[in-house]
């Protein structure tokens, strides 16, 4: 007669495995929750300082550069430092955007590549889009520089 097999131990066992399988996957869901975070708010950081770049500028050409530039620092201050970044400056009817009682509006679009996935899965690291967008008034009153 042969005994029962003893099953003594194989909870531990099945315990250890299930452990690995469901804490994997939340921790990738965590990490990545934290750099969607991280890139959102770089990309309200960046929008916020890239239309106050323009609109202390002294005038549109040179306006863009400086909102471009305001953004891309903003972004590498949230260590986004290689994340594209796409800066779309807007004024509300007027062609020059610094004449008084305009508003500019500046929309910042950036994206965030998700960590830990390899390019096996799907051809390239899944990525989330992130947009933001800040509107600054142009007073009326303003300082003639000559």
């Amino acid at each position: 007669m042969s005994r029962p097999r003893d099953e003594e131990g194989s909870a531990l066992v099945e315990l250890v495995w299930l452990g690995i399988l469901l804490l994997v996957p939340l921790l990738w869901i965590v990490v990545s929750v934290f750099d969607v975070q991280r890139g959102a708010f770089g990309t309200e950081s960046a929008a916020r300082s890239a239309a106050r770049a323009y609109a202390l500028a002294p005038d549109d050409a040179s306006g863009r550069e400086r909102a471009h530039a305001a953004a891309r620092q903003a972004l590498a201050d949230q260590g986004l430092d290689g994340a594209p970044v796409d800066v779309e400056v807007s004024c509300r009817g007027l062609a020059d955007c610094h004449s008084g009682t305009s508003v500019i509006t500046v929309r910042v679009g950036s994206r965030v590549d998700l960590p830990l996935m390899p390019d096996v899965l799907g051809g390239g690291a899944p990525s989330f889009a992130l947009s933001s967008s800040h509107t600054v008034p142009i007073g009326q009153y303003q300082e003639i520089t000559r």
